[in-house]
């Protein structure tokens, strides 16, 4: 039974050096590896397959052949004007060159390490060498769409030229030369000149994120509201003329109409009295005493009543008071 028992361990030792020392190895997708003997390299192996190795002298070191993601850590960073921001970036690379990397790095780890020098330091140069506009801004869109009433939402009425004069165009709204995704890119740039010396291949940098720093952020509100401010101002200012605009409009109006309608009364009033002294004239060729008495009566109702007193009745003007021929 013991014999039994020292049998079957013997072949499960044998089994296990076999394993550990076999004179195969295998690599997977998505793997490839680096053959060294006594630290020195013999050959790389960039294919998945089954292998050849020398036991117990070559070293088969692998890595991931897949593409890999580095994030960063946002980090404040100064821009040309001095105002300091936070700037988060991620980055996809890979291992083109098995051998320069063990040559260089040797582990995955530090590999994150190098890229994390190398990107940060990029970042923080391009950063530095740009206006803060140039960093959160991709285009001029906002000045473009500057003079059309969509910026506002102010309808085709508003005399947006008026009020587009009185808002800042300073700060975050002066034009920008290349703005952020043209940075990351000059960024990927820059850093990849880096990194060819440790077989690494870097795909694209990002900007993830860029956030202002406190007192950065008062500033930026402060901006805006002041922005705020002048474009009601500007409102205001261009309500105020229209009113002084519509009332002008209603006050001409008004006397143009009031001419009109005073030009109309004065030629009916032309005709009626033209009129009235044809009916007058009819009258006083009809019967002459009569026309005059007539006359003379309705005077007397007109202003007799006026009269507080009257010291004489001697005149020709009371003569149909004494006597209906008026003598």
């Amino acid at each position: 039974m013991k014999q039994f028992i020292y049998i079957l361990i013997g072949i499960i030792a044998v089994i296990l050096v076999f394993f550990v020392t076999a004179p195969v190895y295998i690599i997977d997708e998505g793997e490839q590896a680096v053959i060294v003997q006594v630290g020195r390299i013999v050959k790389t192996v960039t294919n998945a397959g089954l292998y050849a190795r020398i036991p117990f002298i070559d070293e088969v070191v692998r890595y991931p052949k897949r593409i890999m993601a580095w994030d960063g850590e946002q980090k404040s960073m100064p821009t040309r004007e001095k105002q300091y921001i936070w700037v988060d970036v991620t980055a996809r690379w890979r291992i083109s060159d098995p051998q320069k990397f063990y040559e260089s790095i040797s582990t995955i780890d530090a590999a994150y390490s190098k890229l994390g020098e190398i990107i940060d330091s990029e970042v923080r140069t391009v950063v530095a060498e740009n206006y803060l506009r140039e960093t959160v801004r991709n285009s001029n869109i906002i000045l473009e769409r500057a003079n059309t009433p969509d910026r506002l939402g102010i309808g085709d009425t508003m005399d947006v030229s008026q009020i587009s004069t009185l808002i800042p165009t300073g700060g975050s709204q002066e034009p920008i030369q290349q703005g952020r995704r043209r940075l990351a890119e000059e960024i990927l740039e820059r850093s990849r000149k880096m990194v060819p010396e440790y077989g690494i291949e870097l795909i694209d940098v990002v900007t993830r994120q860029i956030r202002y720093s406190d007192e950065l952020t008062q500033s930026v509100y402060d901006r805006m509201i002041k922005e705020r401010n002048q474009i009601a101002q500007a409102f205001r200012s261009d309500g105020e003329g229209k009113k002084a605009e519509w009332l002008g409009r209603m006050d001409n109006e008004r006397r143009s109409i009031l001419s009109a309608a005073y030009e109309k009364a004065e030629s009916v009033r032309g005709a009626a009295d033209a009129e009235a002294t044809r009916i007058y004239a009819d009258a006083y060729n009809q019967d002459r005493n009569f026309f005059e008495f007539w006359r003379a009566m309705e005077s007397y109702q007109n202003t007799l009543p006026n009269f507080d007193k009257t010291l004489s009745t001697g005149m020709d003007y009371f003569r149909y008071l004494y006597s209906p021929q008026g003598r």
